[in-house]
């Protein structure tokens, strides 16, 4: 399943938000400016590749036909999504935000009854209101054990106060991401392009960014050249090149919440990454031995999400004929 293909590319370079954020955190620079940099980074890029695709006029017409889905959708997708994540950097390696913050890939099956498909039927147009699968949750329920054996390890060696503030942030991030990124699928209606959604929902939310960038340079002053330097590489690298993918992989199954559930699965595999990146950059020693069973938990959950997708699509095939 080319999708799937798509999400853990994807993933490979969503990891390096959680490494380069603790980085940044390491070194004494403010969440503020880690979250509010990547996407003042991401606009630029994001508008020159969208100019020369043709796509910069139907974006703002879309925009301007309905401003209040794309602000209310887009703050729920981009802002109470890494505004979080890069708080809860503080509190934690970035293996333990990593690990958490797959807890998306259950939230984004238990969302599936907000959305309504519409389908055409002989006896006209039908709504019909999408239902959790089953399986996919409780494929997904596996996954979420794996994330509940790597948190063991690490709260017994942090006050509980620390582990809440590195965990709760990450959770709401987590139901915040998937449902404000269907949610635009939703409201796009497949008019627009994967490049153009991605500039359009960062343009909606850039106030909100200048609001806590001002803020930081109120309370914390201006961000070191480094800082800077790391969140230009995490808003190319995760902002452009993996939200992209990421939400091309998922505008493609977006009618399916068994297939969509797949894709977000392949959110598991940048755990890896994110251990071998922070293992070889930051020093962090390798995950304790119940920690690695719970990745290896998860990465078999991601599996099963695979095999299980492509018996669907093979059995789907098979109705057609």
């Amino acid at each position: 399943m080319k999708e799937i293909g798509l999400g853990i590319l994807a993933s490979l370079f969503f990891a390096v938000t959680f490494i380069l954020n603790r980085s940044m955190e390491l070194s004494g620079g403010s969440w503020m400016w880690s979250a509010s940099l990547r996407y003042f980074f991401m606009v630029p890029f994001l508008c020159v590749m969208v100019y020369f695709r043709g796509g910069l006029r139907p974006l703002f017409v879309e925009m301007k036909t309905r401003p209040v889905h794309w602000i209310g959708w887009s703050f729920i997708a981009f802002v109470l999504f890494y505004a979080p994540i890069t708080f809860a950097a503080a509190y934690g390696p970035g293996w333990l935000i990593s690990g958490t913050w797959q807890l998306t890939i259950v939230a984004g099956v238990l969302l599936a009854p907000l959305f309504i498909l519409t389908v055409q039927t002989k006896d006209g147009i039908r709504k019909i209101r999408q239902q959790i699968p089953l399986v996919s949750l409780a494929i997904s329920g596996l996954i979420l054990l794996g994330i509940v054996l790597i948190q063991v390890p690490h709260a017994n060696d942090v006050p509980l106060r620390t582990l809440l503030l590195g965990i709760i942030p990450v959770v709401v991030a987590a139901f915040a991401y998937p449902l404000g990124n269907r949610k635009m699928m939703e409201v796009c209606g497949g008019r627009l392009d994967t490049f153009s959604r991605v500039l359009g929902m960062t343009l909606a939310t850039i106030p909100f960014w200048f609001l806590l960038a001002m803020y930081a340079f109120w309370t914390v002053g201006l961000p070191s050249g480094s800082q800077i330097f790391q969140s230009f590489i995490v808003g190319i690298s995760s902002g452009v090149i993996a939200t992209t993918l990421f939400f091309m992989a998922t505008d493609r199954v977006r009618n399916h919440q068994g297939k969509l559930a797949a894709v977000e699965a392949t959110q598991s595999v940048q755990i890896l990454f994110v251990i071998a990146g922070e293992m070889m950059l930051l020093g962090v020693p390798f995950p304790e031995p119940v920690a690695f069973i719970g990745l290896t938990v998860i990465v078999i959950g991601l599996l099963l999400h695979s095999f299980y997708t492509k018996i669907m699509k093979e059995k789907q095939a098979r109705s057609v004929v």
